[in-house]
C-alpha cells in the first residue's frame, strides 16, 4: 500500500504545483519500505514528466548534507517519504522547506502541526481502530490465522493554506475541495 500512496503523493504535488519539473525526494532509500516507495515514485515521475533528485538520509547526521544537496540542486518541490528518521525531524524538515520556499508533500499527518504544505496519508486513527477490533476478536478466541488481512481503506489529504500563502502558492480549488482537512491562514 505504501507504494501506491507514494505515487499518489507525487501526483497531488504536481497538481498543487503544476509548473514543477524537478522534485527532490528526501528519504532513507535503504529502508526496504522506502525503497519500494521510491521505485513507485520513479514510475509515477516518468508519467508526470518530472525529474526526481534522490536525497538519502539514514540518520540525523545525514540531514545537513541532504539539505545542502537539495539547495544545490534547486528543485521546484520536495517529496518526503515517511520513515522514522523523517518523523523524528519533521519540524526541521518543514522549516527547511519553508526557508527555501519549497512546496512539499509529506507522508504522514504528523507533518501538519509544524506547517507541512500537503500531506497524503493513511488515516492512522482508523488503522488503530481496526487493530483494536482484531485484538478484541483474538482475546475472544479467534485464531489470528483465521482473521483476514485488511488494507487501509481511509486516506487523508491535508492542505495547509497558511503555508501556501507564505510560499506565494495558490493551491487549485479542486484540490482544496478534495481535502479532508484544510488549515486556514
Amino acid at each position: 500500500m505504501a507504494t501506491d500512496t507514494s505515487a499518489k503523493r507525487l501526483q497531488l504535488l504536481k497538481e498543487a504545483v503544476p509548473t514543477a519539473r524537478r522534485v527532490a525526494v528526501l528519504g532513507n532509500l535503504r529502508n526496504a519500505s522506502v525503497a519500494r516507495s521510491w521505485a513507485e515514485t520513479q514510475k509515477a515521475a516518468t508519467s508526470l514528466g518530472l525529474t526526481l533528485l534522490a536525497t538519502e538520509v539514514r540518520s540525523r547526521d545525514d540531514m545537513p548534507g541532504a539539505y545542502a544537496a537539495i539547495v544545490r540542486e534547486r528543485p521546484d518541490a520536495l517529496l518526503v517519504i515517511l520513515d522514522s528518521v523523517m518523523v523524528d525531524h519533521r519540524y526541521q524538515i518543514v522549516e527547511f522547506a519553508a526557508k527555501n520556499r519549497l512546496p512539499a508533500m509529506y507522508g504522514g499527518p504528523m507533518f501538519a502541526e509544524p506547517g507541512g504544505l500537503l500531506i497524503y496519508s493513511v488515516d492512522f486513527h482508523e488503522l488503530w481502530r481496526r487493530a483494536a477490533v482484531y485484538v478484541d476478536r483474538i482475546l475472544r478466541g479467534t485464531k489470528p490465522a483465521d482473521l483476514p488481512i485488511e488494507q487501509p481503506k481511509k486516506f487523508l489529504l491535508i492542505v495547509n493554506l497558511k503555508t501556501a500563502r507564505a510560499l506565494g502558492l495558490i493551491i487549485p480549488h479542486s484540490l482544496v475541495l478534495r481535502a479532508d482537512q484544510v488549515i486556514h491562514p
